[in-house]
């Protein structure tokens, strides 16, 4: 697994999470989350819509406008400027930009009615709340780059939604440094088998799909195949990881080797497998069991697995869920 292993991860944010006073009235919004925890790991792109779009800082306030909450307008509230045409020409330029630089993921500022992902309160044509949309930037980053993990920072004080967004960012910077290495077939194969079990935990139907695109993969990889089996593995990972699917995945990963264990070892397994389905345990627990195991009694094909280490364990994310 480690061949694949990025140098650092490079994801894209609203400046103001990191603490740029670029906010509408001169603020920010750091997250400590983001800069203090996930920060030592990730190199950081940042991007403010709205000043980059010249409206400067101080400004007056933007909201997004109209009766079709599918296609918003972008407002200034206090002179009824219109810079939908401006915000989309940019955001088409910016993010054909962001493209290019391989990014792994992105962390977008909630609420906003330039770069909030879901939710974004639309006013009606006579002023009045209610109805709910997509930030312009927002809209046009997840158009254009469908298969990038994209969250919006209030989401992630969620602990499954935390540990889902991170462990695809980190899959999806390991496909990215795979396929800068042009892999050929057994490489496609190793891949798919480390991943095997990450896969399982979120969807077992596409990992079968998986497994039948790598066995007709055919003696020469082809692009498509390449790009058919990225996109599945990244929209796989994207379906969230259930309690009763990582129960699944550990009592496969302790079938490997329970035979070689002793009856109270075995009992031990079991009771925190049984535990952690229970609620009473976080999912470390289990993991951290089995991973001595693997360790202890040498299992090569487990210890390559991702499943078991899908991301920094400096991060904490599985101690949660």
């Amino acid at each position: 697994m480690g061949v694949w292993e990025p140098d650092r991860i490079r994801l894209g944010i609203s400046a103001c999470l990191l603490g740029d006073e670029v906010r509408y009235d001169g603020g920010h919004k750091r997250d400590p989350f983001l800069v203090d925890t996930l920060g030592p790991f990730v190199e950081w792109v940042r991007v403010c819509p709205e000043v980059e779009l010249g409206l400067g800082v101080p400004r007056p306030p933007i909201r997004l406008v109209g009766d079709d909450p599918a296609a918003p307008r972008l407002v200034v509230e206090t002179r009824g400027e219109d810079l939908t045409v401006r915000m989309r020409r940019w955001a088409d330029g910016r993010v054909a930009g962001l493209a290019r630089m391989g990014l792994h993921g992105y962390v977008l500022k909630r609420g906003s009615p330039s770069c909030g992902l879901l939710r974004v309160r639309v006013y009606g044509e006579d002023g009045a709340p209610g109805r709910v949309g997509r930030g312009l930037f927002a809209a046009a980053l997840v158009d254009a780059l469908p298969l990038l993990p994209v969250e919006e920072e209030g989401r992630l004080t969620d602990p499954g939604l935390r540990e889902s967004f991170i462990e695809r960012v980190f899959a999806a910077a390991r496909w990215q440094t795979f396929l800068a290495a042009r892999p050929r077939v057994r490489d496609l194969v190793a891949f798919h088998a480390a991943h095997k079990f990450a896969v399982l935990a979120h969807s077992p139907r596409d990992y079968a799909e998986l497994g039948r695109l790598v066995a007709g993969a055919g003696p020469r990889l082809a692009g498509d195949t390449l790009a058919t089996y990225g996109a599945r593995f990244m929209r796989a990972l994207a379906v969230r990881a259930t309690r009763a699917r990582h129960v699944n995945v550990l009592q496969h990963l302790a079938g490997f080797f329970k035979r070689q264990l002793t009856g109270d070892e075995r009992a031990e397994l079991g009771e925190v497998i049984a535990e952690y389905r229970r609620g009473l345990v976080p999912l470390v627990v289990p993991l951290t069991l089995l991973k001595h195991h693997v360790r202890r009694l040498g299992i090569a094909y487990l210890a390559d697995q991702v499943y078991l280490n899908p991301h920094p364990k400096e991060l904490m994310l599985r101690n949660h869920v």
